[in-house]
């Protein structure tokens, strides 16, 4: 005897039939006579969104901020000592040379107030697009229709200054009223705004991918090698997080490097992963380089990973509607390029 179940033929009847039933898949077993058994499938739009866990790990106040702040309150507190008695000097010896003194003092205070007016809006704006970030994965789970508007109202204040994007703001404020569900906003949002973005990052990384490639297989040194990888590196996370919205100075950038280099290290490193490698091969490329041309392409693949990990860190939602970026895709163009520059 065969265990196989026997196929019913197609048949029409009505849902209002007595002899249908409409179970769960759970409870599934063998049908009474003359009843028909319906397991409805579950609907793909209701089915959980898998969400990723936060990039950049959080870390309360600790003793180590409390040490670095004291002692740069201490350096300030120095500093201003100095100039003060600085000044006095001056005034001691000439009331011009101490009036000029003054001027400039008063000069370099302006600038460095303006300085640290900008540097803690930038610090603002990156942490903005943080919150968003998560706030956007958190409505995504609990399918929240306020928060989603929120959420949204708070996009088109970051997109107000791309033009690129004056379509898309527009085609998004005129369904901000509309009857939909916290989640579809937010795959909305992500599909009018983030798609141009994504394209331009995309571009942005293989661009400096090939760029460092090439660099690094025709430099002499690797002080140079290491100097260039480390300058494009600041210049691709600038370029990414100017993209996004986020326009950090200094202290941002730092604050970004760091967030970068907590993701590499969730994410699994910065080595290139196992495919890249088999697809380097599949392609024949180990047999045709030399030794300084397959340093270049790691090289390269390794700026591509840390773009990658720049996208998921300065991007002001999740990926969700839209595919990620894959490195496999880089290395693609990678060694497309590499290909057209040997013929």
């Amino acid at each position: 005897m065969s265990d196989r179940p026997k196929h019913r033929r197609p048949a029409t009847f009505r849902l209002d039939d007595p002899g249908v039933v409409v179970i769960d898949a759970e409870e599934a077993g063998k049908p009474a006579r003359g009843t028909v058994q319906i397991t409805p499938e579950p609907d793909q739009a209701q089915l959980p969104v898998p969400i990723e866990p936060p990039a950049v790990p959080r870390r309360a106040f600790g003793w180590g901020t409390l040490f670095w702040s004291g002692v740069a309150g201490m350096v300030l507190l120095g500093l201003g000592l100095g100039v003060a008695h600085f000044i006095e000097d001056l005034f001691a010896r000439s009331e011009s040379l101490g009036v000029l003194g003054l001027a400039f003092t008063a000069a370099a205070a302006s600038a460095l107030g303006v300085i640290t007016l900008r540097e803690l809006a930038a610090l603002v704006r990156l942490a903005t697009i943080e919150k968003l970030h998560a706030r956007a994965a958190h409505v995504l789970l609990s399918d929240d229709r306020g928060e989603s508007r929120a959420i949204l109202k708070d996009l088109l204040k970051i997109a107000h200054q791309n033009p690129q994007l004056a379509r898309a703001r527009n085609q998004l404020a005129g369904h901000a009223h509309d009857i939909i569900d916290g989640a579809d906003m937010i795959k909305l949002a992500e599909r009018e705004l983030m798609t141009p973005l994504d394209a331009e990052a995309r571009r942005l990384v293989s661009s400096a991918a090939q760029r460092v490639s090439i660099v690094t297989a025709i430099s002499p040194r690797a002080a140079i090698d290491i100097l260039f990888v480390f300058v494009a590196a600041l210049r691709l996370i600038r370029q990414l997080a100017h993209l996004y919205g986020g326009r950090p100075g200094a202290l941002g950038m730092i604050r970004l490097l760091r967030h970068v280099i907590a993701h590499l290290a969730i994410t699994g490193g910065i080595a290139a992963s196992d495919s890249v490698i088999q697809q380097m091969l599949g392609h024949g490329i180990a047999a045709k380089l030399s030794q300084r041309l397959g340093e270049g392409m790691l090289n390269g693949l390794l700026t591509a990973r840390l773009g990658l990990a720049a996208i998921d860190v300065t991007r002001p939602l999740p990926f969700t509607a839209l595919p990620r970026p894959a490195l496999t895709d880089l290395a693609k163009d990678l060694l497309t390029k590499r290909e057209e520059d040997e013929r």
